[in-house]
């Protein structure tokens, strides 16, 4: 790989873990699904921002000139990291809002009874947002999960797929079972058949490299504080669709305005300039690891993210390991540490403890899990699980070190 070998490279997790504050590691943290940390890189871009240039963005001042060429900065890098062009990519409040203001701008293209398809497995900002057209006149179709398995049926949905069919939201990783979706596969049957999809990559993107092209994806989301990044959400579409989508900003924004018109919220320029700081991140791990690092921030993420799939590969053993020998408990998703068949994100239910206590006790040894629906509460209904108390959920991030996975399983050991 760039004069090693994929084989010959292991993840320095204690230089990644240098590149966050200090503070980060005083407990093991297991929550990482709902939001990651931060590094340096991204703090001192904010800092930066709103230090020297925190003003209106585009004037023809220099402090103002700075702060746009910062904001186009951390737009432009964010759309190279996925494999896009910059005018199809929108960087607005979060992923449930983006897929809102989407779902309200695709509606005026639709005629009433035409279908949308959503599958319960979704997190709910890939489901309410479509499941809501139902009151404007749009037919809204179930792609249940098996019930037992927590998994999609494609043949399923094939049965599903009518000349009536505008779009299918699912997601390419569940943020309770950790499975990973064919995203290449389905969006091929959901386009023979003449629809959209909208992918749900928020459980995905931290952990593996997204190439949106390569997929063929029509809209694709995910929340770039779960990429190591600000609170913000980026949201990916094919030029040629936003510019049909009808705009949601005001009047005189125009419809070719395309990262614009489709966040009704305008830009958070601090945020979106901080942005950079992830791909600064990015390249120092590169640097760090790679003899001949790639010149282009595409292939230079695309190497960092091998080396963080394998090592996440590694912690994720340990967890099933636990999980498969442990009398009484209920792994929900796919019993495998495979790298290409799941992310690091665990949830379980126990038959001698309540979700609650279990997360609880764990924080009495300092280690950081939680217990819910995490806003996936139809498919937590749909397993049988009491939404009131959910599942327990464990989800890793690479800079976990195989130590804390270990401190994980001994606790939950105890606790449960």
């Amino acid at each position: 790989m760039f004069g090693r070998s994929k084989q010959e490279i292991t993840l320095n997790v204690a230089f990644c873990r240098d590149q966050f504050p200090a503070a980060c590691w005083n407990w093991a943290f297991f929550e990482n699904a709902g939001g990651s940390y931060v590094p340096h890189s991204v703090i001192k871009r904010l800092t930066d921002y709103m230090t020297e240039c925190q003003v209106q963005p585009g004037g023809p001042f220099p402090s103002s000139q700075l702060a746009q060429q910062r904001m186009d900065e951390g737009h432009r890098n964010m759309a190279e990291m996925i494999g896009a062009d910059v005018d199809e990519v929108v960087i607005g409040p979060s992923t449930s809002m983006n897929i809102d203001v989407l779902s309200r701008s695709l509606r005026p293209l639709w005629n009433e009874g035409d279908e949308v398809i959503v599958t319960n497995l979704n997190h709910e900002a890939n489901s309410g947002p479509w499941r809501r057209l139902a009151e404007t006149g749009i037919r809204v179709v179930e792609w249940p999960v098996n019930p037992e398995t927590a998994q999609l049926d494609i043949d399923l949905l094939d049965r599903l797929l009518t000349d009536k069919t505008r779009l299918v939201a699912f997601p390419h990783v569940s943020n309770i079972t950790g499975d990973i979706n064919d995203v290449k596969t389905i969006t091929r049957r959901v386009h023979e058949a003449g629809a959209l999809v909208c992918v749900d990559g928020v459980a995905y993107a931290p952990h593996r490299f997204v190439d949106v092209k390569a997929w063929d994806a029509d809209f694709y989301a995910f929340s770039l504080y779960k990429t190591y990044g600000p609170h913000i959400g980026l949201l990916y579409g094919k030029k040629g669709l936003l510019l049909e989508a009808k705009s949601r900003h005001h009047y005189f924004i125009p419809e070719t305005a395309t990262s614009y018109k489709m966040n009704p919220a305008g830009p958070q320029h601090e945020i979106i300039a901080s942005l950079s700081g992830i791909s600064d991140y990015i390249t120092a791990v590169a640097g760090e690891h790679l003899d001949d690092a790639p010149n282009d921030l595409f292939a230079r993420t695309r190497a960092v993210y091998d080396l963080f799939a394998r090592h996440e590969a590694d912690l994720a053993k340990i967890f099933i390991d636990w999980a498969s020998n442990k009398d009484g408990i209920r792994l929900i998703g796919r019993e495998t540490a495979d790298a290409d068949e799941r992310a690091p994100t665990f949830s379980f239910v126990s038959e001698k403890k309540s979700s609650a206590e279990i997360a609880e006790a764990a924080a009495n040894h300092k280690v950081g899990i939680r217990h819910g629906d995490f806003y996936a509460k139809r498919l937590v209904e749909a397993l049988g699980i009491s939404g009131e108390d959910g599942v327990v959920r464990c989800s890793m991030a690479h800079y976990n070190t195989l130590d804390e996975a270990k401190l994980l399983v001994e606790t939950l050991d105890k606790v449960v």
